[in-house]
């Protein structure tokens, strides 16, 4: 084991040593979070991309649509961190603009890119349906490389666990607020430096998505109508991020309440997935 060890997973044997938050440029600290968010975009524009290739679809329409989406997507995704955080950010204004050290609420990130899905094909008289179902695998593509953004930060984590994929944390390095008394039950020293062990949420779902979007291109050749992309996605994600935010133990909650923002919105992602889906394949048989 290295001697000053950043994060480490002790039963797959893999510990990081010196694992730094942020790259120094020319005096200027850019943060990994902010880099493997970037990546994630591009990512997510060139898998859209190739599907829209494949369905004979203009690419310059998804252009277009990704210069505009990805910036509102951003802000979305922060109003929906800030909001549900507003205890904090009302005493704290200023620190609003500041994304560097994390602080995107995903969801809000999907909902801003779904509208703005809607009003650009309304606009561009596209066809709705099949651009989400095109648009929804790039966006997919992003939130597995942009979870990883957590990972550098050490950030949206679980409880503790000594489960297979269990992680261990500088205590030092994560907010006070994230860290539970179960951790600290468990608290280990190593080299006169105290650990919390962890599960390590983001991985779950980085590799949940992961094998929602191979699922998602494999069965789009299949698909019986436009829009059954996207609600398949809504289904899938919904039920991942269900369980595994039930981990986390920095959960966005509604206000006054103990109940997860997260968790709420991906019932309602699941019922309204099954819902498009039943309402079309009825239409259909209607049809036949």
């Amino acid at each position: 084991m290295f001697l000053e060890m950043s994060i480490g997973f002790p039963h797959l044997g893999i510990y990081l040593n010196n694992l730094k938050k942020s790259i120094h440029i020319f005096g200027i600290d850019i943060a990994f979070y902010g880099i493997i968010i970037a990546c994630g975009m591009a990512a997510g524009y060139l898998v859209a991309e190739w599907q829209a290739k494949k369905t004979n679809q203009n690419t310059e329409d998804y252009i277009d649509f990704a210069l505009i989406a990805i910036v509102l997507s951003v802000i979305g995704a922060r109003l929906y961190f800030v909001i549900f955080n507003w205890s904090y950010y009302f005493n704290n204004p200023i620190e609003i603009l500041d994304i560097r050290g994390g602080g995107l609420g995903i969801y809000g990130g999907v909902i801003t890119a779904v509208i703005t899905c809607f009003v650009f094909t309304k606009i561009k008289k596209l066809n709705f349906w099949l651009f989400a179902d095109t648009g929804i695998l790039g966006l997919l593509t992003g939130q597995i490389i942009g979870r990883w953004g957590n990972f550098f930060n050490r950030e949206a984590f679980g409880d503790y666990t000594n489960g297979l994929f269990a992680m261990q944390l500088q205590r030092a390095e994560v907010s006070a607020s994230d860290v539970t008394q179960k951790m600290m039950d468990h608290v280990k020293t190593i080299n006169g430096i105290e650990y919390i062990q962890v599960h390590p949420t983001f991985l779950y779902e980085s590799c949940w998505n992961l094998l929602l979007l191979i699922g998602l291109i494999l069965y789009s050749k299949k698909k019986k109508f436009d829009g059954e992309i996207i609600s398949l996605y809504l289904i899938g994600y919904g039920i991942g991020r269900l369980w595994i935010e039930g981990l986390r133990t920095d959960q966005l909650l509604i206000w006054g309440t103990s109940i997860p923002i997260s968790q709420l919105v991906s019932i309602i992602a699941i019922a309204t997935g099954i819902t498009i889906i039943v309402y079309n394949r009825k239409r259909i048989r209607r049809y036949k």
